[in-house]
């Protein structure tokens, strides 16, 4: 492909012509893509990356099979979805096969946030209610009414981004959250703070209309649900008149490898009320689906409102659709994102035994998560170590990002032919940065990860508050808090120039 414009002459445009808070990775230094085949993406020069975070090319960057479905069908028809036709009828077929049978009915549509606006109607108009239960750290989409149940967003705008018909509960995150690993039940403790907040909305004179949750957050910080969570939650959601939204947008499709649908590890007793999927339903395609029950569709029906989405459900967004499910199949990339899943999470729990920066390694298939500390026992996120690791992945042609509430974890969602020469590829790479970062800042696993040496010399710890955090306990480089501790050192990771400084880092 024949470049049209200099990479420069790229930036200069976008910079003029689009929106400035429409931002691009590696905004210091961008990277423009011109192709891309599989897992691998290819700049305007030919350089090859290795793709570990496009969960938007599910099946594979460009995949053949998927191409020539969208062709022949543009070749011979795309019009308006008011009309009949047979794609959107097989893909329905086709799709909601994939999910337990009360699940049946569809609503197609053309991304992840429609879907998700889509599933608001649909709860609201069947509850009665309006009040959304969201968890902390998520993210739902982009148009305003999920804004306004994303925290992961209006956490951004400070006070009084938070609307009163909006409740948040912790995330049932059992490494960072308030429940942890060794807790009798972390599931049914997290699902209690549900019930809590069902109870203080009542009080209050508020109803519930649903709980919407990824199945596993993602940008909450790659964080999967404890056994049970999601079965005592429906079960006080019901209960107050709600219905349960499991958003499937990011990790569906088959990711997790066992399951075609996250949801379906909570177990076959769990069934949410509403689904929605958007990104990899058409492998970088604009499409995306609502899937509900038979009870709330017809309750939608009888508002007297007609539904209806021009582009959704058109004849070649449901022809890529079908060569989607195909593809998965034939190439069976659920077995793959099995088998390739537990070989990473293999060889980065080899890394945690050598490098303490890693705290925890967490995942299901291929969505995986590597949470990142200055101190395993306070669990202290790392989070200018984080952003230092993907800046020079980046520099080595490996393309992760890191996200969470305090951006320390690693996120790994590549597309599901990812290889176990991948993952062994961008480990041996993760392993050469984390060992020259910990030489660096002279971090060390002492007894229980206590211990901070600083050019060899073994350094006192900083005094603690009344919580246990020292008092100058760094998160970033940008003056961030951490139980409430303010940091006013240099991080000693500042990632823009690429360069690790040997500035103190306390663990």
């Amino acid at each position: 492909m024949t470049e049209v414009l200099s990479k420069q002459q790229t930036i200069e445009l976008r910079k003029k012509h689009i929106g400035p808070s429409c931002k691009v990775f590696f905004a210091k230094d961008p990277i423009k893509i011109v192709r891309a085949k599989g897992q691998y993406m290819y700049d305007e020069n030919n350089e090859r990356y290795l793709d570990c975070i496009n969960n938007v090319a599910h099946v594979g960057h460009s995949h053949p099979d998927v191409v020539k479905a969208a062709v022949k069908q543009m070749e011979l028809l795309n019009t308006n979805s008011r009309f009949l036709h047979d794609n959107l009828v097989q893909y329905a077929q086709r799709l909601t096969a994939t999910f337990p049978e009360q699940l049946a009915v569809c609503y197609f549509v053309n991304s992840g946030s429609e879907a998700n606006d889509l599933a608001l109607r649909l709860a609201r108009q069947f509850t009665g209610h309006h009040d959304i239960i969201t968890l902390d750290h998520a993210y739902h989409g982009h148009v305003t009414s999920l804004i306004d149940i994303s925290p992961y967003k209006f956490h951004q705008l400070g006070e009084g981004g938070q609307k009163e018909f909006v409740h948040v509960a912790p995330p049932p995150d059992i490494y960072r959250g308030k429940y942890r690993e060794n807790h009798p039940d972390p599931g049914a403790a997290y699902a209690e703070e549900v019930q809590t907040l069902i109870q203080e909305a009542h009080k209050k004179g508020h109803q519930i209309a649903a709980f919407i949750a990824e199945s596993m957050q993602s940008c909450g910080g790659q964080v999967i649900p404890p056994a049970g969570y999601f079965q005592k939650v429906a079960q006080y959601v019901h209960n107050a008149g709600g219905v349960f939204i499991a958003d499937e947008v990011q990790v569906g499709f088959g990711r997790v490898g066992e399951k075609f649908w996250a949801f379906q590890l909570q177990g076959e007793d769990f069934v949410p009320d509403i689904v929605t999927m958007g990104k990899p339903i058409g492998n970088g395609h604009p499409m995306s689906c609502v899937v509900t029950t038979r009870e709330i569709a017809e309750a939608f029906g009888a508002s007297g409102m007609e539904y209806f989405n021009t582009f959704g459900g058109n004849p070649v967004s449901c022809a890529v659709g079908l060569a989607v499910l195909d593809v998965i199949e034939k190439e069976d990339l659920r077995e793959n994102a099995i088998r390739v899943g537990n070989y990473l999470m293999d060889l980065l729990k080899e890394q945690k035994e050598k490098h303490p920066l890693i705290g925890d390694i967490r995942g299901v298939g291929l969505f995986v998560g590597v949470d990142l500390v200055k101190n395993r026992e306070r669990r202290t996120p790392a989070t200018a170590e984080a952003q230092h690791v993907v800046h020079q992945l980046k520099e080595q042609n490996i393309l992760l990002s890191a996200d969470g509430p305090h951006k320390n974890v690693l996120k790994f969602k590549p597309p599901l032919c990812f290889s176990v020469e991948d993952s062994k590829f961008v480990v041996d790479k993760i392993d050469e940065i984390l060992t020259a970062l910990e030489k660096a800042t002279g971090a060390r696993v002492g007894n229980g990860n206590k211990e901070v040496v600083e050019n060899g010399v073994c350094k006192r710890k900083a005094p603690r508050h009344s919580n246990g955090v020292p008092e100058q306990e760094c998160v970033n480089g940008t003056g961030s808090y951490f139980a409430g501790t303010a940091c006013g050192q240099e991080s000693a990771c500042h990632t823009d120039n690429h360069v690790v400084s040997c500035k103190r880092i306390r663990t």
